[in-house]
């Protein structure tokens, strides 16, 4: 699953806008908007979020899932387990 927040921060670390990852994944602008406006994870057609994911990825960013290790090298971000507990109370 990726998160509206996951989105918008790897677009961040990419420096590009909205417009350009719909354009890098072959989705639409108002699905973007739409994914990003969106609460927790993403929801919406697994085929439109398969390209979106794919496009982060190939653009050189990698999604890290809860409790999944990362497979990249380099240097990168996360949060951290008492962030997350904070953020939830």
């Amino acid at each position: 699953m990726i998160t509206a927040a996951q989105m918008r921060a790897a677009r961040a670390l990419l420096g590009i806008d909205q417009k350009q990852l719909a354009e890098l994944s072959g989705v639409s602008l108002p699905t973007i908007q739409r994914m990003e406006a969106s609460e927790g994870n993403v929801r919406g057609v697994v085929d439109t979020l398969s390209k979106v994911v794919e496009a982060l990825a190939t653009a050189g960013v990698e999604l890290i899932g809860d409790n999944a290790p990362s497979t990249g090298t380099g240097r990168g971000v996360r949060f951290r387990e008492a962030a997350a507990k904070a953020k939830s109370v």
